[in-house]
């Protein structure tokens, strides 16, 4: 039997699209609008890691592909790993004085938030 059928207490339809690049494609055209006269913020946090601290890149006015490519230049001059999790960037350690160098040689409006 090949049923899609799941349980759900909600109401209303349950759409058959799983098609995870219009969902992803959507966020940041809608992130992009929202925050393109807005700085980008760096912040350093260790709540939930364990006391590890990451520093988080949040507001960037960029594509998922430019991201991308942003994350990847970063976690190099930085020399640490990192990620993207929903349209947030996140790089291990406190690297906020770097990586706001960095941006603002990109013509980025960078705000430091948070302790």
């Amino acid at each position: 039997m090949n049923s899609n059928l799941v349980y759900s207490t909600e109401k209303g339809r349950i759409s058959k699209k799983t098609d995870k690049s219009v969902k992803k494609d959507s966020f940041h055209s809608e992130k992009k609008s929202n925050t393109k006269n807005k700085p980008v913020l760096l912040k350093k946090e260790t709540k939930g890691r364990k006391g590890s601290g990451v520093t988080l890149i949040e507001n960037l006015p960029l594509t998922l592909d430019d991201m991308r490519d942003l994350a990847k230049e970063i976690k190099k001059y930085c020399s640490s790993g990192g990620s993207i999790k929903d349209g947030i960037i996140e790089i291990q350690g406190d690297h906020r004085d770097k990586i706001k160098s960095l941006l603002e040689e990109k013509k980025f409006i960078v705000k430091i938030s948070g302790g």
